[in-house]
């Protein structure tokens, strides 16, 4: 390892830990030597490694690895956002799903934070001016990781989606920082009215699994939606709502339910 790259591991904690999972990874498990090393150990950076691993995952004979590669590096070197955004979603994961038992696994294993990163890409696509592309990786995402982000949505920072089947998140889409959301999620509209038409998630907002959420309604912070609600009007913060449609059935139980991952519904 050149001086350079050790002192890029040293500036980067994150990637540092990466590289130590992949050695043991490797020594637990030598098949898995050349997904690793080409996945991982090959590479100087995270964004290299996030570049290689989605254009790997999401060529096709319409459009080469290569390409892709080319694109997904424009990105991470023109918006550094991009890479900060990637290590606050790998944190989330690791720190909120009790199946991440190393920071690599997100990388090679988990759709969720893959199609995650893939939205990133395609929102930078997007606001720059470059639809057609932007559309595209969309629905490359959507056909291989089953989550379909449109580019123009807004999402923040430390997002976790745990196994992310069959996610939807509409065009004017807002969620915030540290939300976590569960598989079958859809973050919709209502009918064919133009405009502003999705909902806003603010920050600390947990979803749960198969929950719809229908509008331009805002949910507020650290608040939980029980899996399979259908929520059709605002909701205040710090709340739990449940039901079909949704009601608030109490208060969230704790100050970061996002971050707890707590989803039973405890009536008094």
């Amino acid at each position: 390892m050149t001086q350079k790259a050790v002192n890029i591991t040293e500036l980067d904690p994150v990637w540092s830990r990466i590289r130590l999972d992949a050695a043991e990874m490797i020594e637990n498990e030598p098949i898995m030597g050349g997904l690793v090393h080409s996945g991982v150990l090959h590479h100087s950076s995270l964004e290299n490694a996030l570049s290689y691993r989605m254009a790997l995952k999401m060529s096709s004979d319409e459009m080469p690895t290569q390409i892709l590669r080319e694109l997904i590096d424009e990105a991470y070197a023109d918006d550094h956002a991009l890479g900060d955004a990637a290590r606050a979603d790998l944190t989330a994961v690791f720190e909120r799903d009790p199946a991440c038992h190393r920071l690599i696994q997100p990388i090679l294993f988990f759709k969720g934070f893959q199609a995650v990163q893939a939205y990133r890409v395609a929102h930078w696509l997007w606001v720059n001016g470059r639809h057609a592309m932007a559309q595209f990786v969309q629905m490359r995402s959507s056909e291989v990781f089953g989550v379909d982000i449109h580019p123009g949505a807004v999402v923040g920072r430390g997002i976790m989606i745990d196994h992310a089947h069959s996610i939807v998140i509409g065009e004017t889409a807002v969620v915030g920082d540290n939300v976590s959301m569960l598989h079958s999620v859809t973050l919709g509209g209502t009918g064919k009215a133009d405009g502003d038409r999705h909902p806003k998630i603010e920050n600390g907002v947990l979803i749960g699994a198969g929950a719809k959420v229908l509008g331009n309604i805002r949910i507020g912070y650290c608040s939980r939606i029980a899996a399979g609600s259908v929520v059709l009007q605002e909701i205040p913060p710090c709340k739990t709502v449940a039901g079909v449609p949704a009601k608030i059935v109490g208060e969230a139980g704790c100050s970061q339910p996002s971050q707890s991952m707590d989803q039973l519904l405890n009536y008094q």
